[in-house]
Formats: structure tokens, sequence, C-alpha cells
């Protein structure tokens, strides 16, 4: 039990740090509430926009995140049950 807590904990500690990193090269969005208020000149659906890197990054950071809390869930359950 103590193996499988640790692995768990090494691993969320590495994806916590792909996270930060992957959000960090992000560009930010210029338009901020201003942009969503008056609308953007890039449409949702224009073409070719899930081939930017933006649009990976986006993606990417979406399955991090995932990954991120399942692994913290896990972490606290294990670190609960061995605590009983």
């Amino acid at each position: 039990m103590e193996t499988a807590k640790l692995i768990v904990i090494i691993l969320d500690l590495i994806v916590a740090v792909l996270l930060t990193l992957v959000i960090t090269i992000q560009s930010g969005k210029s338009a901020g509430l201003s942009g969503a208020i008056a609308g953007s000149s890039e449409s949702f659906l224009s073409k070719g926009g899930s081939k930017t890197m933006d649009a990976r990054l986006a993606r990417v950071t979406k399955w991090i995140g995932l990954a991120f809390v399942v692994l913290s869930l896990l972490a606290v359950i294990l670190v609960s049950a061995s605590a009983k």
C-alpha cells in the first residue's frame, strides 16, 4: 500500500509540473472582457482552428488537468485508507 501511495504521489507531482509548463507556454487571450462582450475577430468554427498550436495546447491542457484531478483524488483515497 505504501508503494502504491508513493507512486501515485510522484506521478501527481510530475503531472502538476507538466500542467504548469503547458499553461505557461500558451499565449494569452488579449481580448479579455471586451472580447467577450463585443465579440472577437476569431470565430469558433474558423478554418483550421483545431490545427493551431494554441488549440493543441488547449486540448493537452484539458487532458493533463483531468489526469491531475484523478491522481489527486486517488492519492487522497490511498492516504485516508492507510490512516485507518
